[in-house]
């Protein structure tokens, strides 16, 4: 800092100040103006030379640096409303030697409409980019990285291998979580298209309004090109169509028209252009349902489902569970830089008692989360999220009279505690109890 100081002569500095921000001021720790800017100024209608030296409240209606000041909490993208117009500042408290000595102002946006086409502007662009780079950035699974070895599992890998150096269309059904994307593939990495794209659009993440183009592309009548969408991106390779239940009617009519010509219309454009793409679709819910609801046309659902792959939810094919809690686990715990951690008894059986509406999804995020949870190397059932041990809570008696009940519910809850944690601040503290209650409710059911 002091060499930037040396090298830059005053008038440099003094140019840099002017121009660096919009609008801003400095204030001493009195509140008073220590500097102001020329533009901001020119705003307010006040000379430079009147306004250094003034209280900043005699000249910025509505401030807040005297509160920062105070507090000496930043105060930043704050609405502050002046002349009629709500704009958007930054305040920021100055230290020298962990004293408060001043505070910095800034505006940032003279409008706040303004900020709201940018916010707006930024917030569709970055959902763009996410969709980019959740949708067409994968690992490369291959068949043998689905684990399994349940008949439902040993089935749909023997029909992908038969189905996948055809180009024939291929529709995946599955609950959410079941895997479909690594089925869609290991199809693509065994066909004779492999060395070619694979294309992942996700109908449900993308608006409706968007869609189209996203799919089909658009034609930019200033610069007479088109912008490729992911269908042509795919020449010659694999689109994946995820969650293709959502896709709007008019899209669907449009993507049967592009399978049965093999070309596409991009939006805006009176030209065709040719495609050759395979397509694979996947499903969370029975396209044959949406058919009779009328929100599915019936000729692409025919088009598209003359090879269907459906994947069994997790509870269907427990014979699987252990094969993917060990692999999931070892996995994990490369990752973490854990050489060894093991499942405490009780979590294995809630585990495995669990029902997994989330499927294999669930399983994969719960254990990643575990392995960072686990004391000592040991995954207890305390790492485990509530939803999944509320599933195990141990069944009661429902007869005798209500007092009987009620203390049969109680003893087993208190057991099931006990059985999870040590701690017995924790679990009074999450039963809603007091130590000395807790404590004498353990010692009246003797646990």
């Amino acid at each position: 800092m002091d060499n930037f100081q040396k090298n830059l002569p005053t008038s440099v500095l003094a140019e840099i100040l002017e121009n660096a921000f919009q609008w801003f001021v400095v204030v001493d720790a009195d509140s008073k103006i220590l500097y102001i800017n020329e533009d901001y100024c020119r705003f307010l209608e006040v000379k430079r030379e009147e306004a250094i030296g003034k209280p900043v409240a005699d000249i910025i209606e509505n401030t807040k640096m005297h509160e920062v000041i105070k507090s000496g909490v930043p105060d930043n993208a704050s609405p502050h409303y002046i002349k009629g117009t709500y704009m958007l500042a930054n305040r920021v408290p100055l230290f020298v030697d962990g004293k408060i000595v001043g505070a910095f102002g800034s505006v940032i946006f003279r409008d706040m409409s303004d900020w709201k086409k940018l916010s707006s502007h930024v917030q569709t662009t970055m959902e763009r980019i996410q969709l980019n780079l959740e949708d067409n950035s994968y690992s490369e699974y291959r068949l043998g990285d689905i684990k399994g070895s349940s008949p439902a599992i040993r089935k749909t890998k023997e029909t992908i291998e038969i189905i996948a150096p055809s180009d024939l269309p291929v529709l995946i059904e599955g609950e959410s979580g079941t895997g479909k994307d690594m089925f869609a593939h290991s199809i693509h990495q065994l066909s004779e298209r492999s060395d070619f794209p694979f294309v992942k659009v996700n109908c449900a993440a993308i608006p409706a309004d968007l869609l189209e183009k996203e799919l089909f592309g658009v034609y930019n009548q200033l610069t007479g090109l088109v912008q490729n969408g992911r269908v042509k991106q795919a020449d010659n390779g694999t689109l994946y169509i995820d969650e293709i239940s959502t896709l709007p009617l008019t899209l669907q009519a449009k993507l049967l028209r592009a399978m049965q010509d093999e070309e596409i219309l991009p939006l805006n454009s009176e030209n065709s252009e040719k495609v050759n793409v395979r397509i694979v679709a996947s499903s969370n819910i029975s396209l044959s349902q949406l058919i009779e609801e009328k929100k599915f046309r019936e000729d692409l659902f025919y088009r598209l489902q003359a090879i269907t792959l459906r994947i069994p939810p997790l509870r269907e094919r427990m014979e699987d569970f252990v094969d993917l809690l060990n692999y999931f686990l070892q996995k994990f715990m490369l990752k973490a830089g854990r050489r060894h951690v093991t499942l405490a008894t009780k979590t294995r059986e809630i585990l495995q008692s669990y029902h997994w509406p989330g499927n294999v999804r669930e399983l994969q995020n719960i254990l990643q989360a575990a392995v960072y949870l686990a004391e000592n190397d040991i995954i207890l059932p305390s790492a485990l999220p509530a939803q999944v041990k509320l599933r195990n809570v141990p069944s009661f008696q429902t007869t005798g009279t209500l007092e009987d009940i009620l203390a049969a519910v109680e003893k087993k809850v208190l057991q099931s505690y006990l059985e999870e944690e040590s701690d017995k601040i924790q679990i009074a503290k999450q039963l809603g109890l007091s130590r000395s209650t807790l404590y004498e409710k353990i010692k009246k059911h003797n646990l």
